[in-house]
């Protein structure tokens, strides 16, 4: 083969990425945006979102509160006076369909608080659209991943004044033992719980920390029954001895 059509030919290879070449560069620079726009958050830098984000995005922040482009640009403002903190990336993951992308990434926030260090998770959902002028944000989710909050520890007559069965209905009763700084919780057909006290009667199972155990007391502090709570909503128990 003449020079010129090798040269060509080799021109043209060099310029058609393989799809996981491809896949590499959308995540460079995708991750390259997100952090992006979590370095701007502290500061409210709005400018940065202006750019970055997609004229018809949809922000749905931890408290499940949706706003548009415009709505979400007002309320980006910086930090207070006193606090200070930043968002960096642990762990990211592309979906690349071509000019559409789903993101998915998990962010380890620091925040000092008045001389406090706080650390937290969050994980979001992104969908990015390439257009002319490249990627732009159009839709995300926050999520705060919670963990278990901490412990104290009761006297054995405080854990053990849990002991008892509760009614739920005639038929779906549970019992409470305690049994070495935990109340094991035990109901027909399930495997046994232990709930560890947050504070004097508000209890958490290990790795559940949406839910709450919340005994109730009557006028002279003896417990009546507890509630279990998740998301500020309670199913009520009832002691029966």
């Amino acid at each position: 083969m003449p020079v010129a059509p090798r040269l060509l030919a080799a021109l043209a290879c060099a310029t058609v990425l393989s799809p996981a070449a491809a896949q590499t560069s959308t995540e460079t620079e995708l991750r390259r945006l997100t952090q992006e726009n979590l370095d701007a958050i502290a500061p409210g830098r709005v400018e940065v979102w202006q750019r970055n984000a997609h004229e018809r995005l949809v922000h749905v922040d931890e408290n499940g509160i949706a706003r548009n482009k415009a709505d979400f640009l007002a309320e980006l403002k910086p930090l207070p006076a006193g606090p200070g903190g930043s968002l960096a990336i642990d762990r990211f993951a592309v979906t690349d369909l071509g000019d559409t992308a789903a993101v998915t990434h998990e962010d380890l926030e620091t925040l000092d608080y008045h001389g406090q260090t706080l650390r937290s998770r969050w994980r979001q959902t992104d969908t990015w659209v390439r257009g002319g002028d490249g990627w732009k944000l159009v839709g995300e989710q926050v999520l705060a991943l919670q963990t278990d909050p901490p412990t104290v520890a009761l006297t054995s007559a405080q854990l053990c004044g849990y002991n008892g069965t509760y009614r739920l209905t005639d038929k779906i009763r549970a019992t409470l033992r305690c049994d070495t700084g935990v109340l094991i919780g035990e109901r027909e057909g399930r495997a046994p719980t232990s709930y560890r006290a947050e504070i004097a009667d508000v209890f958490f199972a290990p790795g559940q920390p949406r839910t709450r155990r919340i005994f109730q007391r009557d006028a002279q502090g003896r417990i009546v029954g507890f509630v279990d709570r998740r998301e500020g909503l309670d199913i009520r128990w009832t002691r029966v001895k």
